[in-house]
């Protein structure tokens, strides 16, 4: 996409879709923060993009600790898909700190059953929680409001929470699952040699599996998981379009509009 420091960026332009049609390009995109974007960064959103809407999945802590970067002309809507005060009631809550700053204690983290309970649990928590639920149903209304330009959403590092809106964005525009698939999975390439640094660091202690996928779901992404999220919302709603009219309130004209909008 051209920037110089948004990392884990890309178009959904190009991406095959319903009735045999593909995502117009310059219109959808996904990304990490935008604290780090350069002025050179900024001004393509605003001049080439003509970037309308900023949807920040992040929580409060995360995006006051990570500020965005003004766009001038975009709009920035904070719509936090976790459900951080449930968690505290719960006594289930990671501090913010260790979120802050997780990359000095995955490896160690990754050997706790709890964490691997929070890899495994992360992604269908996303999916069924009425907390998460609302805060996408609001990025999918508001993107339906915003008839031209483009419109941008992250989190962190733009590929869980974000993986899971462009999941429902591309699910809406009548993507295929190995689409949504690759999309999603597609965030290992821009953090593998994190990813694999971390996961020789586990080898080295005699970690297996489940303690990679910790690394894999909370530096990468674990696809894995993903798919048996796919499978859920199967299980539960019968097919991701029925999980978009059902709980996320779309309505079959909704569908209609994006892909008149967003689809060539």
């Amino acid at each position: 996409m051209g920037f110089e420091a948004v990392v884990n960026a890309r178009d959904l332009g190009g991406l095959p879709a319903a009735g045999g049609k593909t995502v117009r390009p310059g219109r959808l995109l996904r990304t990490a923060h935008l604290h780090d974007a350069t002025d050179a960064d900024v001004r393509l959103l605003e001049e080439h993009y003509r970037l309308r809407m900023i949807f920040d999945f992040r929580t409060m802590e995360e995006a006051a600790f990570q500020p965005d970067r003004e766009v001038r002309g975009a709009e920035h809507l904070l719509l936090p898909t976790l459900d951080v005060e449930a968690e505290r009631r719960s006594g289930e809550a990671v501090p913010a700190e260790t979120w802050l700053d997780l990359p000095s204690r995955i490896v160690e983290l990754a050997f706790t059953p709890f964490f691997q309970q929070k890899a495994r649990e992360l992604y269908p928590s996303l999916i069924t929680s009425e907390f998460s639920q609302l805060q996408y149903s609001a990025f999918l209304d508001k993107i339906l409001e915003t008839p031209d330009g483009a419109v941008l959403w992250h989190c962190s590092q733009g590929k869980d929470r974000t993986g899971i809106g462009a999941a429902l964005i591309l699910g809406a525009l009548g993507a295929d699952r190995e689409t949504i698939v690759a999309d999603f999975d597609a965030s290992n390439v821009s953090y593998r040699t994190l990813v694999d640094r971390y996961c020789a660091e586990v080898d080295a202690r005699g970690g297996g599996e489940d303690e990679k996928d910790v690394i894999r779901a909370f530096l990468g992404v674990s696809t894995r998981n993903f798919c048996r999220t796919l499978d859920l919302i199967d299980r539960e709603w019968g097919s991701l379009e029925a999980y978009l009219t059902g709980p996320l309130g779309l309505a079959q004209e909704d569908l209609a509009l994006l892909r008149a909008r967003y689809l060539e």
